[in-house]
């Protein structure tokens, strides 16, 4: 009922700069918290950024300052702006989403399940 396509992503130089986008499709009402995570192979998934509805962001303390995390409500996209990317940026970054709303009929209900989590992009920063 729901799916998350991401795009972005890529190959960059140290010091340069990425656009990862991630899409809810579905009947969707609404989205709580959209977010994303990063991944290197053998480590744990570790949260980058979260946004809720009303705006309100969390980063992680490596990214404050670089990277930017953004949604657009109406599109139940969100957006992750990275900036001054370091080589230990590189890593699989996925996204999800929490606690969505569905529309059904002439009501809403909620999602099956409390998360729904993307693909993965992988970004790779070179040194």
């Amino acid at each position: 009922q729901v799916q998350l396509v991401e795009s972005g992503g890529g190959l960059v130089q140290s010091g340069g700069s990425l656009r990862l986008s991630c899409q809810a499709l579905g009947n969707i009402f609404s989205i709580n918290t959209m977010g994303w995570y990063h991944e290197v192979l053998g480590s744990q998934r570790e949260l980058v950024a979260t946004v809720d509805s009303d705006g309100k962001s969390n980063y992680a303390d490596s990214v404050k300052g670089r990277f930017t995390i953004s949604r657009d409500n109406a599109k139940n996209t969100v957006v992750l702006q990275m900036h001054t990317l370091k080589p230990e940026d590189t890593g699989v970054y996925t996204c999800a989403v929490n606690r969505i709303i569905l529309k059904k009929r002439n009501t809403v209900v909620a999602a099956p399940n409390p998360d729904y989590w993307g693909q993965g992009t992988l970004v790779t920063v070179s040194s």
